[in-house]
């Protein structure tokens, strides 16, 4: 009586293919998954766009419509002949609050982050939990002595009140510190070998180094201080101070809303932020995976 070995060679192969067959479902699922995220975080865009370029009473009508029947591109030029806002103006000063606060907080957090990373100091541990300490006092109990503050240095209505308040952020502070604490330090090394001071190692070396980084701050920094709206609405009280969320809830006190006005503006309002994060989103993930902070 004879028997037949088992033939093992087909095992492996067999789930090699369970395993590939697996693979592609798994990846059909992800790109399914990935598909409907996507979709569902351009519905607010594209509702935007739709209305920005309708009439109003296309908007309000009962019977809905996917795209205008008649595109209005007159629309675009519209918010810049308002007479009620001056919404140019408003902009410019959101350009330059945003990114005069992006390059304040970027040098002002990375240095004190990298100062508590890697010069030596007996206090150093103790300023670190005084900066932790700073992300749990809510905004508003330091609102009020802010603006009383702002208002005696006689900087209401001016960028200095806009800018100045908000140069220094804990969180940026600690994140650059997680960064730097992983830094390779033979590169700090060599470059105090060779003479440099702290200041020099930081400039020379170390900034170069983390472009990818400084992009991903810069880039949450800016739409953080884009999208600003309360410290600006007390600020900025005369309207040619006004940032353009300022100028965007001022068209919802008129006594008619003219509807495809705030959602053309709207949507004038969201272009540089858009146009900032596809410049700089292929650092942003970089960036916030460097800082050692796992979710």
């Amino acid at each position: 009586m004879t028997t037949t070995a088992p033939d093992l060679g087909k095992a492996p192969a067999n789930n090699a293919k369970k395993k590939r067959g697996g693979g592609v479902l798994g990846n059909t699922g992800l790109y399914i998954a990935t598909g409907v995220a996507a979709l569902l975080f351009l519905i607010p865009f594209y509702l935007i766009v739709r209305n920005a370029l309708m009439t109003d009473p296309e908007i309000t009508g009962e019977n809905w419509k996917w795209f205008p029947t008649d595109i209005q591109w007159g629309n675009i030029t519209e918010p810049f002949k308002d007479e009620t806002v001056d919404f140019g103006r408003a902009l410019w000063n959101s350009w330059v609050v945003a990114v005069l606060h992006t390059s304040g907080i970027l040098l002002i957090c990375s240095l004190a982050g990298y100062g508590l990373a890697r010069i030596p100091y007996k206090h150093a541990n103790k300023v670190f939990y005084g900066v932790l300490v700073t992300l749990m006092i809510p905004t508003a109990v330091t609102f009020v002595p802010s603006f009383v503050l702002v208002s005696s240095l006689g900087w209401v209505d001016t960028y200095r009140g806009l800018i100045i308040p908000g140069l220094f952020s804990g969180f940026t502070c600690f994140l650059f510190r997680q960064y730097f604490l992983g830094f390779p330090k033979e590169l700090e090394e060599a470059a105090r070998v060779d003479g440099l001071s702290y200041w020099g190692a930081y400039w020379r070396v170390v900034v170069p180094n983390s472009l990818n980084f400084f992009a991903a701050m810069a880039t949450i920094t800016f739409i953080s201080g884009w999208n600003s709206f309360l410290w600006p609405l007390v600020i900025g009280q005369d309207p040619s101070a006004w940032t353009i969320q300022v100028a965007l809830s001022a068209y919802m006190t008129n006594q008619t809303v003219n509807y495809h006005l705030i959602f053309m503006s709207t949507a004038i309002s969201i272009l540089p932020l858009v146009l900032v994060f596809l410049f700089l989103q292929r650092w942003l993930v970089q960036g916030i995976a460097q800082t050692g902070i796992k979710g």
